[in-house]
């Protein structure tokens, strides 16, 4: 078994790049270029099962059957990661899945092969999201609580950094395609959901190289599947305990489901809504993207400043805004400087999340992935109620800008429940 050194370099930049590798699959597929794609090459309304489905609700569901399935897997693959000594396994294992199945995406190009479409984003929205799970445990392990908030930024600026250049990249290809001797149409679009594949697959064995094995927290024998769920029940009576992490896994749940809802369909709304074409959509999510990276270090050092209880409740608020403005958008300049504004909360409001988190779980238990799993956990709770809500608004009235504003309740709630958490500052 590898022995973790807290603090190496090379470790921390180890698990830093994971999120180089994998955030291009968050930002180029699930925000800026499949939401807009799957809109534009299938019917305003798809017949499904004799009823007539919007499609951007039917994008939704799907987000929502994805983040379903893994919600219901994850936590017990969390407990047989920690007991078994297993992390790395499962981290591997879900990212092959995603970056294959990211790749198979090159072979939608509309309702005759819908099927691929949704089977290919599910599972890839699996892979991703069940990668994640791991890779966030590591965290409490190989750094101490006082470079936390430094090391989880680091990580975000580094995946926002290498998904903008890839973006970049795509948006070069669609809208230059005879520069790469491409034709005008949906291959440029296509071959960038084939090269995210490549990039995270790629990317991620070098997290693979370097990041150790987690020390296993039981012993060989017994029922390994009853050991995943021992160790679980066995960290939930703690939370279930423990007022300040069953408050903020509370208030997580109603604040990431406005999050995360608003990253995987905010370019639909822009697409159906307002009409941007793919370009001027790749270039707000670029826009949006380079104001994240220092708003991820801003608020690592308001955290430090005021802590990280003030600097989340700053975010929230703010979010709120964000979603009365979406309601009465009218313009696509006015819709840039709503962007502009998401950018800055975007990648603050994760990486505080996630570090504010670890500075609640108990020190030194070898429980750390069952710990993050009700995090994992409720992040994709978060991202079911927020989709699910946002699917079957857009449903029943036939208007998305009701979807959006029904968000910030979302908020609201997340913003009660947050004031009555106490976090330590370090």
């Amino acid at each position: 078994m590898d022995a973790i050194v807290k603090n190496d370099k090379k470790i921390e930049n180890a698990w830093a790049l994971f999120d180089w590798a994998n955030s291009v699959y968050s930002l180029v597929i699930s925000t800026a270029i499949f939401p807009p794609y799957f809109i534009k090459v299938t019917r305003e309304y798809i017949p499904i099962l004799g009823k007539e489905v919007s499609n951007s609700a039917l994008y939704a569901f799907a987000v929502t059957l994805s983040y379903l399935i893994i919600a219901l897997i994850t936590p017990l693959l969390s407990g047989i990661a920690d007991y078994k000594g297993r992390r790395k396994y499962y981290l591997k294992r879900f990212t092959i899945l995603g970056a294959i199945a990211c790749m198979g995406l090159f072979f939608f190009d509309g309702e005759q092969t819908l099927w691929i479409g949704l089977i290919g984003f599910i599972l890839a929205t699996i892979g991703h999201a069940g990668s994640l799970v791991f890779y966030n445990a590591y965290l409490p392990e190989i750094v101490t609580e006082d470079r936390m908030d430094k090391v989880s930024a680091k990580g975000f600026a580094w995946g926002y950094i290498g998904s903008v250049i890839l973006l970049i990249f795509s948006l070069w290809m669609i809208m230059r395609p005879a520069t790469f001797g491409l034709p005008e149409g949906h291959l440029p679009i296509k071959i960038s959901f084939l090269l995210v594949g490549l990039w995270w697959f790629l990317f991620s064995q070098v997290t693979f190289k370097y990041l150790p094995h987690n020390k296993a927290a039981g012993h060989e024998g017994g029922n390994i599947m009853l050991k995943g769920f021992q160790e679980l029940k066995t960290v939930w009576v703690y939370v279930r305990s423990s007022f300040d992490i069953k408050f903020f896994l509370y208030a997580f749940l109603f604040f990431s489901a406005g999050v995360q809802t608003v990253i995987f369909l905010a370019s639909a709304f822009a697409e159906k809504v307002l009409h941007f074409e793919t370009s001027e959509l790749i270039l707000i999510i670029l826009l949006l993207q380079l104001v994240a990276i220092l708003g991820a270090y801003l608020f690592a050092w308001v955290s430090q400043k005021l802590g990280s209880k003030t600097s989340l409740i700053i975010m929230i608020i703010i979010w709120i805004g964000i979603c009365f403005a979406g309601y009465f958008v009218q313009s696509k300049i006015t819709f840039y400087i709503i962007a502009a504004g998401v950018g800055t909360v975007l990648g603050g409001i994760q990486s505080q999340a996630r570090s504010a988190y670890a500075k609640l779980i108990p020190q030194g238990t070898l429980e750390m992935t069952s710990y993050f799993s009700f995090l994992d956990f409720m992040y994709k709770m978060s991202i079911i109620l927020g989709t699910l809500a946002f699917g079957i608004i857009d449903q029943i009235t036939g208007n998305m800008r009701y979807s959006i504003l029904a968000l910030a309740i979302f908020f609201v709630f997340s913003l009660f429940l947050l004031s009555r958490v106490k976090i330590r500052r370090v």
